[in-house]
């Protein structure tokens, strides 16, 4: 099995746990963290600054002197609040009900305060179409601030692409040096996606079959998702590499190979049935 695959456990407590470690690489962490009504986390990253995204329920959320509640029903129902604490603020979850919360960090100097970033400040767009049509909210993603973590919340229908034409950020022919994590979600949770992670100059080549709440790594190469035909699935992308603030903008490198679908998206597409008897 690939080690760039993180299958959650059941919880309550810390579901997924990254670090550039047990990642391989030299930037990001990502957990996600389960509490039950009135259990509390405590965290202090000196040298990262940090970003927590509400999945499911509501807290209490302290970041150094500011206090504020974050809930969200769900990630298929609302779009979220995001705090961002800068490197050594402290950081407590104070759980009012039940509740489940991405948390991820890069190394940061402290340029930016601690703040609460709402819905409305969040860009959002349908992208591609055909067989690859899906929304993108900009969760935390220029021109909202911050110094390496740049974060994405992503629909896309049932039988349906993302990452399509596949696009790479490892460095390699121009493209910018970002890591990444997919944490998915499916609806209905029987359901699963497949993604696949390639660098063909390296012969590297692995495609990750997720369940509901697995997470998927991406360590190199090009990559793209796909839902299977019974299920919608979301997946929040953190992000964070060599781009600094206003880098963070930079686009990534797309396989030039398939690029050409993006002029007309409907270009060759077949009508039921192909051939007659």
């Amino acid at each position: 099995m690939s080690n760039d695959l993180v299958h959650a456990s059941a919880g309550p407590g810390t579901r997924v746990s990254i670090t550039p470690e047990s990642a391989g690489w030299r930037f990001l962490s990502f957990a996600v963290i389960s509490l039950t009504a009135g259990e509390s986390h405590t965290d202090l990253r000196e040298g990262q600054e940090t970003a927590i995204v509400p999945l499911s329920g509501s807290a209490t959320v302290k970041v150094g002197d500011a206090t504020w509640q974050l809930s969200r029903t769900s990630v298929f129902e609302q779009m979220p609040h995001v705090a961002y604490a800068p490197p050594g603020t402290p950081i407590e979850v104070i759980a009012d009900a039940d509740f489940e919360f991405a948390i991820g960090s890069a190394p940061a100097e402290g340029k930016y305060p601690a703040r609460l970033f709402a819905p409305a400040e969040m860009k959002s767009e349908v992208r591609g179409g055909g067989a690859a049509h899906r929304q993108v909210n900009h969760v935390l993603a220029p021109p909202l601030p911050a110094e390496r973590l740049i974060l994405y919340e992503v629909y896309v229908p049932r039988g349906t692409w993302s990452g399509w034409a596949p696009h790479r950020h490892d460095g390699v022919d121009g493209a910018p040096y970002l890591e990444e994590t997919y944490l998915f979600r499916l609806d209905p949770a029987d359901g699963f996606a497949m993604h696949r992670n390639w660098a063909p100059e390296e012969g590297f080549d692995e495609i990750l079959l997720a369940h509901d709440s697995d997470v998927a790594l991406v360590p190199k190469g090009f990559h793209s998702s796909v839902a299977c035909p019974s299920s919608h699935m979301f997946f929040l992308n953190f992000l964070a590499g060599e781009l600094v603030d206003e880098e963070r903008t930079t686009p990534p490198c797309f396989h030039e190979a398939y690029t050409w679908i993006q002029d007309d998206w409907e270009a060759g597409q077949w009508t039921l049935p192909v051939t007659k008897p």
